[in-house]
């Protein structure tokens, strides 16, 4: 699965606090940058983020000065940072449950910005969904588990383990399909066809 640091963009612009709105402006047009990461005053303190939006809706919608406003005034600090080492899959679920539209992504110290278009354009569930990954992931650890039960026997410390991990999967696979249709194609069809789910049920 790709992570966060797999799709980041390293290229990060960074800015005072102290600073004015019309430096964070000039800064964001010279790079075509939406965001900038607002820099710590210690090494206790916590990022900050000033994006467009804070500038347009909170200093250009009230006709403020952005020459007056500071960064520190308007910006989003301490904001939702993003482990380099998170599946991107993760990163979309963070994203989703905060609304967010860009992160930075630290780990000690920051080493990039993700945003909803590096998740859209290196998102490889677009091509083949994580369900069917852990559809073949939960076969593979099946197949391993009876392996290492047989092995090391049924009652073994390890055999419990590796039963841990298929029901691991199995709970992600539960909460995926929660987010589908409960009803399958062939249900639909008995909607319209009621006679096909009879013919089955004799069939068997």
């Amino acid at each position: 699965m790709l992570t966060a640091a797999d799709v980041m963009t390293k290229d990060v612009a960074m800015i005072r606090g102290s600073a004015t709105v019309k430096e964070a402006v000039d800064l964001m047009k010279a790079r075509d940058w939406r965001a900038l990461i607002v820099d710590r005053r210690h090494e206790q303190d916590a990022y900050g983020m000033i994006t467009e939006s804070d500038i347009v809706y909170k200093v250009i919608a009230y006709s403020k000065d952005p020459n007056k406003v500071r960064v520190y005034e308007i910006m989003t600090k301490p904001c939702v940072v993003v482990n380099p080492e998170l599946g991107l899959e993760y990163v979309a679920r963070l994203f989703a449950d905060h609304n967010l539209r860009r992160a930075p992504v630290i780990s000690g110290e920051l080493l990039g910005i993700i945003s909803l278009t590096d998740i859209l354009a290196r998102s490889s569930s677009l091509e083949k969904p994580r369900s069917i990954l852990l559809e073949q992931e939960l076969q593979d650890e099946i197949r391993k588990a009876r392996l290492v039960c047989a092995d090391k026997g049924i009652n073994s410390p390890e055999c419990a383990a590796a039963w841990d991990v298929v029901e691991e999967i199995q709970a992600e696979i539960a909460h995926q399909r929660a987010e589908k249709p409960l009803k399958s194609a062939f249900e639909e069809y008995c909607d319209e066809y009621p006679e096909a789910d009879e013919a089955r049920l004799y069939d068997v």
